[in-house]
């Protein structure tokens, strides 16, 4: 069975013709499927929509956040939830294509884990497309995974991938590069991607810099952050290193005879550098046990979303 996700916010108007799009897709094919589509905080009456569509379709399942989340929120909340393989995922603003769901399947289907829509020529404004370009090129810098489009919403995953990435804050624009660090295979094939035709967009050029903030953290989160005392504890003792050599050549000028040490700059230095070097390796030592595995600490609620209500459950 097909897992369709759908994260929507203030989308009343679109999420009709949606429907019935995915729905002439799926009649078309020989593909079973539910679709899971989740209230993130709308103000509109997109809930009312979703349980009205939920009670003519059964295969259609509703999730309702008490606010706004955001989308990687949205998608985790999905995600925990869905009981397809494979699971696709798409925008509520149509402007992606469902008519594309056939061809990610196929696609998947090759031998990849993960299958991101590429949306060649985008009918978005300019503030919006350089920015992406941009972001898309700096991933690819970054990573290594050289996608033309890593944060298009139309993207089909094979079940295992949704199960164990984590997302929060705002990674939903970097599952293409979670998934690839996870070891999954991740390719990209092109989409039609079309205008869009209700409501207004809900990001802007200024989440280029949010996600320049992100990759940073992500760089940290990816290879060290099973161990983050090799990097904190590593510039740490570096640090502490060169206050007690600075420290050293200062004591030894003192007892030959080379003057008074108080008023050199090094000594300033050096004091800051010990202090600083321990500072950074105390918090590499308590990095590792908030990350440890079995560690008793930090251990709360993993959902970055709280639900509501539900619609169309069994």
């Amino acid at each position: 069975m097909l897992s369709i996700v759908i994260p929507a916010r203030n989308e009343v108007d679109s999420l009709e013709t949606l429907h019935r799009e995915i729905d002439a897709v799926l009649g078309g094919s020989d593909l079973q499927a539910e679709i899971v589509i989740v209230d993130d905080g709308s103000t509109d009456g997109t809930w009312s929509r979703i349980v009205a569509l939920a009670e003519a379709d059964p295969r259609v399942r509703g999730i309702r956040f008490r606010r706004n989340f955001g989308k990687a929120a949205a998608l985790s909340a999905a995600f925990a939830s869905v009981r397809g393989d494979p699971v696709v995922t798409l925008d509520a603003d149509l402007q992606d294509d469902p008519a594309s769901i056939p061809q990610l399947v196929h696609k998947l289907e090759e031998g990849f884990d993960l299958v991101s829509a590429w949306r060649r020529e985008r009918f978005d404004p300019w503030h919006k497309r350089w920015p992406s370009l941009l972001f898309n090129w700096l991933v690819g810098i970054f990573s290594g995974l050289r996608l033309h489009d890593h944060n298009c919403g139309l993207k089909c995953y094979r079940l295992e991938v949704v199960k164990e990435i984590r997302l929060f804050g705002e990674l939903h624009r970097f599952i293409t590069l979670l998934a690839h660090r996870s070891g999954f295979r991740v390719t990209e094939i092109e989409t039609r991607h079309r205008p869009r035709l209700y409501g207004r967009s809900k990001y802007g050029a200024a989440r280029l810099l949010t996600g320049l903030l992100d990759l940073s953290t992500l760089g940290f989160l990816g290879s060290l952050r099973r161990r983050p005392i090799h990097l904190l504890g590593g510039l740490g003792l570096l640090a502490f290193a060169a206050g007690v050599l600075g420290l050293a050549y200062l004591a030894g000028v003192w007892f030959s005879g080379g003057g008074p040490i108080g008023n050199r700059p090094l000594l300033i230095y050096s004091v800051a550098a010990l202090v600083v070097g321990g500072q950074m390796m105390t918090l590499g030592i308590l990095a590792e046990l908030i990350t440890s595995p079995g560690s008793r600490f930090g251990q709360g609620d993993p959902r970055p979303y709280s639900i509501s209500e539900r619609s169309g459950e069994p």
